[in-house]
This record gives structure tokens, C-alpha cells and sequence, in this order.
């Protein structure tokens, strides 16, 4: 494994729902890295969707979004050494907030700017994806607007993200490996 002693390195991979990121991520833990376990947000969504016996409505977005954000500061905080692969990032916030008409909290602003990423990877879109898993989305309309949304997001932080173009997840990932900065590089 890469840098398991070195100080942190933390690199997302992110993109709008549907754009293949879980069969990345098993790709590159097949490879022997550390990455996200599962998807956070996607888990709280559940959790929520539990709790009110229905989907997020207006008034549940800022508590959900509050929530969400806690679960990326402490996955990143609990990063003490070595390369990690992140399952979205602290960023995705800006565009999700934006998604359900939110504007972004002072604490989302204030993680962006305390917690930085060594480089984000957005998946571009997959000609076509099914998940039956996936419990959020029905148009196609909305995929492709919350995408965009967060790609503005990153930009908005300050990111300059690799663009990671649709492929089977292994040429996926070796184009990630290929465009990874080392050694502090940007």
C-alpha cells in the first residue's frame, strides 16, 4: 500500500448520484486501498427516511444537511497518516445545499476552508446506470442538475478537479492512479 506511514493524503472521488463511484471504489480497494466504507450521506439519508416514514421534505434539508456534513469533518479528522479515498467530500455540500434550495451554512463554509482535500476526482456520467439501491433519484433531469451542481461546488471551494471520463471502473481507476499528485504536487 502507498504512504500507509506518511502524513495524510486525501484524495475524492465524487460526481452526481448514478455515475458508478461504488464499483470504482471496489476496484480500488481490490487494489489494496484505504477508501470510504459505503456512502455517508446516502446512509443518513436512509436513516431519516426511516425516522419520518417518507423522503426528505423542505423543512428536513438543513438538518440533514447539518448531519451529513458532522459524518465528512469526522471521517476526515479521523485520517491520521497514509493515502485514503474519500466517497464524496465536505464540497459535495455546496452543491447538495444548492439541489434543495438551501444556501450554503456558515459551518459548511468554514469546513471548506478548515478541511482541504490533496485532489478531488469527478466521475463524468455513465451513458446508463440502474441501481435498484438507489432510493433517491427518478429523473434523469434532476441526476444530471445535481452533478453540475456539484462540480460548481468544488469550484466554488477553490478545487481544480480531475475529470474522470466514463469507462469500466478499472480503467477508471487507473486513469485516477495516473493523475494522482505525489509528493505534494498540484
Amino acid at each position: 500500500m502507498l504512504h500507509s506511514e506518511s502524513s495524510p493524503l486525501r484524495y475524492v472521488i465524487t460526481g452526481g448520484p448514478s455515475v458508478g463511484k461504488q464499483a470504482v471504489f471496489d476496484t480500488l480497494k481490490g487494489r489494496g486501498f484505504v477508501c470510504t466504507e459505503g456512502e455517508p450521506a446516502r446512509n443518513i439519508y436512509r436513516r431519516f427516511k426511516e425516522r419520518l416514514g417518507r423522503h426528505l421534505e423542505v423543512g428536513d434539508r438543513r438538518e440533514y444537511s447539518t448531519e451529513v456534513l458532522k459524518a465528512f469533518v469526522e471521517e476526515f479528522c479521523q485520517q491520521k497518516s497514509g493515502l485514503k479515498f474519500y466517497n464524496r467530500g465536505i464540497p459535495d455540500g455546496y452543491g447538495w445545499d444548492r439541489f434543495f434550495g438551501l444556501e450554503a451554512s456558515s459551518e459548511l463554509a468554514a469546513a471548506i476552508r478548515t478541511y482541504r482535500y490533496d485532489a478531488v476526482f469527478i466521475l463524468d456520467p455513465l451513458d446508463s446506470f440502474e441501481d435498484e439501491l438507489d432510493v433517491v433519484w427518478a429523473k434523469d433531469r434532476e441526476i444530471r442538475r445535481v452533478h453540475e451542481l456539484i462540480i460548481q461546488g468544488y469550484y466554488d471551494a477553490g478545487y481544480e478537479p480531475v475529470f474522470v471520463p466514463a469507462d469500466a471502473p478499472e480503467l477508471r481507476a487507473d486513469y485516477i492512479f495516473a493523475n494522482m499528485p505525489r509528493n505534494g504536487e498540484e
